[in-house]
């Protein structure tokens, strides 16, 4: 385990769990959201993220947990762990209700303001649900964004980019039904800020775990859980937000085009 990487580590996941304030700002500022480029973006993060999980992730921890474990139980380990990170937030989206998660998408305009509708009773509600949720969701991102920086900082970057393009949205789902109910943009912007901090907590628990043990078996069984946590991201969230916030095209190119530049970032590390 590489620690001297931990306080750039923690870095990257605060600032990929903060971006909720930069959709917050969005929300409030912007007259009209370009939601070609929103599409673009949110497939840019999936094609890295599954790319990325996929090509690296995986192939890195069962190396090492094949020279750990031998060549079949770490192959099995490797597989075990990063189908536990899909499943793990698969129960996280199967716990909360459809009503109150961000990621049952819901079409969000940005161009509306209090006034423009006749009344929004409940939206309070609705907003403080989605900031719990979210934070919810965010706390195994910042667990996946802190391990695989600590691994190896040059993943660790652009993963970290990729879950701020993806928390942007979700700074809009918070922010928007509070900005709504409340008509103060503080508050709903210290609401959207506040559950990006989930991340960063996410992270401070990797630290522990993995200061604690010291372990390449743990660190890598936690890696290859990583990989599976982002592949579902990705199909679950940000894939169905890209298509549903453009065109089908914009998400797809967005995402050809984040596999592309993921891989050529990778090759320059060869």
């Amino acid at each position: 385990m590489i620690f001297e990487n931990i306080w750039i580590a923690f870095g990257l996941t605060l600032f990929a769990g903060l971006a909720t304030g930069i959709g917050s700002a969005i929300a409030f500022f912007a007259r009209r959201t370009s939601t070609r480029f929103l599409s673009t973006s949110l497939g840019f993060s999936a094609g890295v993220m599954i790319y990325v999980s996929l090509v690296d992730i995986f192939a890195q921890a069962k190396t090492n947990l094949i020279a750990e474990l031998g060549t079949v139980k770490g192959y099995w380990a490797t597989v075990g762990a990063f189908f536990a990170g899909i499943f793990i937030m698969a129960i996280i989206d199967k716990l909360i209700p459809a009503v109150d998660n961000p990621h049952e998408l819901r079409k969000l305009e940005t161009n509306d303001y209090p006034g423009t509708a006749p009344e929004y009773t409940g939206m309070y509600r609705v907003g403080l649900f989605a900031a719990l949720a979210i934070a919810i969701h965010n706390f195994p991102e910042g667990l996946a964004t802190f391990t695989t920086a600590v691994k190896d900082i040059h993943l660790g970057i652009p993963i970290a980019i990729a879950i701020a393009i993806h928390n942007i949205p979700e700074g809009i789902a918070i922010s928007v039904p509070v900005f709504y109910a409340t008509k103060s943009r503080k508050k709903a912007f210290w609401l959207s800020f506040l559950s990006g901090l989930a991340e960063p907590v996410g992270a401070v628990i990797g630290y522990f775990i993995l200061i604690h043990t010291q372990s390449n078996i743990v660190s890598s069984v936690i890696f290859a859980a990583a990989g599976g946590i982002m592949v579902f991201i990705s199909i679950d969230e940000l894939l169905p937000a890209a298509e549903k916030y453009g065109r089908h095209h914009y998400a797809a190119y967005g995402f050809i085009a984040g596999m592309v530049v993921m891989a050529l970032s990778l090759l320059l590390f060869v």
